[in-house]
């Protein structure tokens, strides 16, 4: 059998094998497999006689459709690769993304139009309508695929901080089929299987559900966004669509939790709950299992830069609402190493930042050797040829079963009253308070005061008479307050506004 070097092979092979049956859907458009392919077909063979670039970035402004998809891959037929570009980001760091990223085009779709108009001075704009004028040219498509190595890049997705200069991640086609090809045996996924897309396209969750989908000739429901809204609507549709694998952010799984309705409505047909991008909540997990108790959890690990995920663990033992879940063991053909400031492994037991090895490793950043380089490092245990450590800033521990547990961020552990803290240990134990919807904590260095922002419907000193049965006292908040969190585009809490608004607020104060 020959080595599988292009993830185009994937859509190929199960728009061989299953030609009428469904693929993509989204709340306007459904695509067979047979449909999909000849689309994707459609704007690769437009792009090579528009734009005639190979192995160069083309930016697509994504929303949550299936016309986003057939941009995708009518990129990779083109010989490219895709940047996704998130059509209700603000226009500043559009900007700074396209900047940095010089596309060779920007591809968009009619609905976005005048948002693409806005760069029509500086970057080739070509709408995926005109790819109506083109027949899929088979011999063109296939010149341009022998061109294309498995090192080469599938897509480069940008880092969702709202500060700075967005660094783009870049992942190569051996990268995902690697990935892809574990996840899929690991979570048994099947040709049977149907998918409810929750991750929007410019967030690297969402390859999970693209990849998956195409490699096992499963189906995949795109959930428009509003029914995450009204959670009883959402799990009306997961029922409607006998969805049976949902591959989801933690803030989706966490949103759906916290809002009552998996007790009155519990998605029946469901039989597999990943998820991955923030901390799993064990109160949230007891959640989900009470009202699919037949259903498999997993818990999965990684920044974009490993290629989604790094590390895994099967739900296979009840948990305290306040207990930590781990993060796990390795995913295939990675390793896992914890180190310490200087890059030597620390002692078991032992706090450590997490560094990863392995094909999954991205291939740096787009057009940023500095930070690359800052990153991306050698493998002091193996000095003698190239060896890269992908360095994460996220600070584990491995416990007595030998699984990692997720402690925190690097720029989480403080040093308070002569201890040392992290400050997701604290995070976690307030978040298995019935009345905590969800929290974030960090230091007050200025004025040596751990501080900690909820959402929920206790008092402080309800959640500081909690926390004397979980914590010492010298890790206890000082400082409690409540207050909606604000969120960045991919769900997560975002820590960096919150800080800025409460030290603004302190200030004036």
């Amino acid at each position: 059998m020959a080595l599988q070097k292009n993830v185009l092979e994937y859509l190929e092979e199960s728009a061989r094998r299953y030609p009428d049956k469904l693929a993509f859907t989204d709340d306007k458009i459904e695509r067979t497999y047979s449909q999909f392919l000849q689309e994707a077909q459609r704007i690769g063979t437009m792009l090579i006689h528009e734009v005639d670039c190979l192995n160069s970035p083309i930016a697509v402004l994504v929303d949550r459709r299936v016309s986003s998809l057939e941009a995708f891959f009518g990129i990779l037929f083109s010989g490219n690769f895709y940047v996704p570009v998130d059509n209700k980001m603000p226009r500043q760091r559009v900007e700074a993304m396209l900047e940095k990223l010089s596309p060779a085009a920007v591809l968009y779709d009619p609905q976005d139009e005048r948002l693409a108009l806005e760069f029509a001075d500086r970057y080739h704009l070509l709408c995926t309508e005109k790819k109506a004028l083109y027949e899929p040219d088979e011999a063109l498509l296939a010149g341009r695929r022998s061109q294309i190595l498995d090192i080469d890049p599938v897509y480069t997705i940008f880092t969702s901080g709202s500060t700075g200069v967005p660094k783009g991640i870049v992942i190569s086609h051996r990268a995902v089929i690697d990935f892809i090809d574990w996840m899929a045996s690991a979570c048994g996924i099947m040709q049977q299987d149907v998918m409810g897309n929750q991750a929007p396209f410019y967030f690297d969750c969402s390859v999970k559900d693209i990849y998956l989908t195409i490699k096992c000739g499963a189906t995949a429901h795109v959930l428009p966004k509003k029914l995450f809204a009204f959670p009883i609507l959402l799990m009306q549709y997961l029922r409607e669509k006998q969805v049976t694998a949902l591959i989801w952010a933690t803030s989706g799984f966490n949103l759906v939790a916290n809002s009552g309705v998996l007790q009155k409505l519990p998605p029946e047909h469901v039989r597999l709950v990943a998820v991955g991008g923030e901390a799993m909540l064990a109160k949230n997990l007891n959640i989900w299992r009470r009202a699919i108790p037949n259903a498999v959890f997993f818990n999965l690990y990684g920044p974009t830069e490993v290629t989604v995920d790094c590390t895994y663990y099967r739900v296979d033992r009840e948990f305290l609402d306040t207990e930590a879940v781990p993060i796990g063991r390795p995913c295939g053909n990675k390793e896992v190493l914890l180190l310490d400031e200087t890059l030597r492994p620390v002692a078991d037991g032992e706090p450590g930042e997490i560094c990863v090895r392995g094909i999954g490793v991205a291939r740096g950043y787009y057009n940023d050797p500095e930070k690359t380089e800052a990153a991306f490092v050698q493998n002091p245990n193996r000095p003698y040829y190239p060896d890269i450590l992908y360095r994460t800033g996220d600070i584990a521990v491995r416990n007595l079963d030998g699984l990692l547990v997720f402690q925190s961020r690097k720029d989480g552990q403080i040093k308070h009253m002569g201890y040392r803290i992290e400050l997701g240990e604290i995070e976690r134990a307030v978040s298995g308070f019935s009345k905590i919807r969800e929290n974030f904590c960090f230091y007050d260095r200025g004025k040596e005061q751990i501080v900690c922002l909820y959402d929920g419907d206790a008092q402080a000193e309800e959640v500081i008479r909690y926390l004397g049965d979980l914590l010492p006292k010298y890790m206890y908040p000082n400082i409690l307050e409540k207050k909606s969190l604000l969120h960045n585009a991919n769900g997560k809490i975002d820590r960096a506004r919150m800080q800025e608004e409460y030290f603004r607020g302190n200030q004036k104060s």
